[in-house]
């Protein structure tokens, strides 16, 4: 029965300012077993839009009470591509996998112009990035793509910001999204995504596609792409970002899905969420959505991506309940929508976010004014601490 789990939160800052030419951004946690948490995130310049450098690395092997300094890690850094261009691995998120014994995680590539503009066109193909970490010497192995069946079909294809289900045979049901390269045009601005679930072999050092269920689109600009997957109460739940408003579907299988509708509150009125992600925060007794929306008093921030929501979600009748919904992480000003969650403990989930220091939505480039609203490129780390034990992750 929705609404019967209940939670404290605690909002800890776990590294804050420094910011210059660039800031703290996409902060994503991986646990290793028992008791380390190992934090990725990158810098991102200031300059331009997701214009990223190398992976670093924040850990903890007291699950969270005490953390190292950020780290950079070159094997997760920028490659010489052609003619002056570079690729870099973006858009990562760490799981462990329990049937290896490893923490892998997931992204995809990102080229860049010889003047260190970001290329968005079908100038380039857009490839799945992994990556495996040694958690004994606290190293990331070096980053490799994964081959796909139809280069033509999933040309653009990326796993950026994904959560992904492991299931008890070792494989992995791992949510991308891609373009045809015979629809891409001149920009991803003017073709539309299609969002799938692809199951993949991991033997603990290489990623192997095996099959993909159905594809997932619509026809608004864009279409569906930066799925995020979880399993519920025997059932498979995907939610998708689409310029105009966020999605959800569900499977029986995890691969093959009924027709995505659009999230809203289960009074009818529509969620609100947009151009942005969203993510699962799973107990066994419960089933949460995470989220940023319009409607909250912050027609100033970019995109609304601020604050931070979590609400619990009806699973049959597929909307968010309202009552339920709370302020996870406040707003400074600062867009939050890029986050990542995680199931800690049996005692604790986490959400963890950083402030995006880009201006404001009339004056996008101008930090000063995300600054004097109090944001100062904190990483939030907000610890979702259960009333009962979450049977999900122990």
């Amino acid at each position: 029965m929705p609404g019967n789990v209940n939670y404290e939160v605690q909002l800890d800052t776990l590294v804050r300012g420094e910011w210059g030419e660039s800031e703290w951004f996409q902060p994503r946690i991986g646990i290793v077993p028992p008791s380390t948490a190992v934090l990725t995130m990158t810098r991102a310049m200031l300059s331009g839009s997701d214009v990223f450098t190398a992976m670093q690395e924040m850990r903890s092997d007291d699950l969270g009470k005490t953390w190292g300094a950020p780290r950079k890690h070159a094997t997760l850094d920028r490659r010489p591509w052609r003619d002056g261009w570079e690729v870099c691995p973006c858009d990562l998120t760490p799981a462990w996998h329990a049937a290896s014994g490893r923490l892998l995680i997931t992204g995809h590539t990102a080229y860049y112009t010889p003047d260190n503009a970001v290329n968005c066109t079908a100038e380039n193909p857009r490839d799945i990035v992994y990556s495996v970490y040694d958690a004994a010497r606290a190293q990331w192995a070096e980053w490799k793509t994964m081959d796909v069946p139809d280069r033509d079909r999933f040309y653009w294809a990326a796993a950026g910001c994904s959560q992904r289900v492991d299931l008890e045979d070792g494989t992995i049901l791992l949510p991308i999204y891609s373009m045809d390269r015979r629809e891409l045009t001149e920009t991803i601005w003017q073709a539309c995504f299609f969002s799938t679930v692809v199951r993949c072999a991991f033997d603990g050092t290489t990623l192997t596609w095996l099959e993909n269920g159905d594809e997932l689109s619509v026809p608004d600009v864009r279409g569906l792409y930066e799925p995020s997957l979880t399993r519920f109460d025997g059932r498979y739940f995907l939610t998708l970002r689409n310029d105009l408003r966020g999605y959800v579907a569900t499977s029986a299988d995890g691969l093959h899905y009924a027709a995505p509708v659009p999230w809203s509150f289960d009074d009818g009125g529509e969620l609100g969420s947009y151009n942005t992600q969203q993510h699962w925060v799973t107990h066994s007794d419960g089933l949460f959505l995470t989220y940023t929306r319009r409607g909250a008093n912050n027609d100033h921030v970019i995109r609304h991506r601020a604050p931070l929501f979590m609400a619990e979600v009806d699973p049959d009748r597929l909307c968010v309940l309202r009552d339920t919904e709370r302020i996870i992480v406040p707003e400074y000003g600062a867009q939050l929508g890029n986050f990542g969650t995680v199931n800690a403990s049996a005692t604790e989930s986490w959400l963890v976010t950083s402030e995006c220091m880009h201006g404001d939505a009339h004056d996008p480039m101008n930090v000063e004014l995300t600054r004097r609203r109090g944001a100062d490129n904190r990483v939030w780390l907000a610890r979702i601490r259960w009333d009962r034990l979450n049977e999900r992750a122990t």
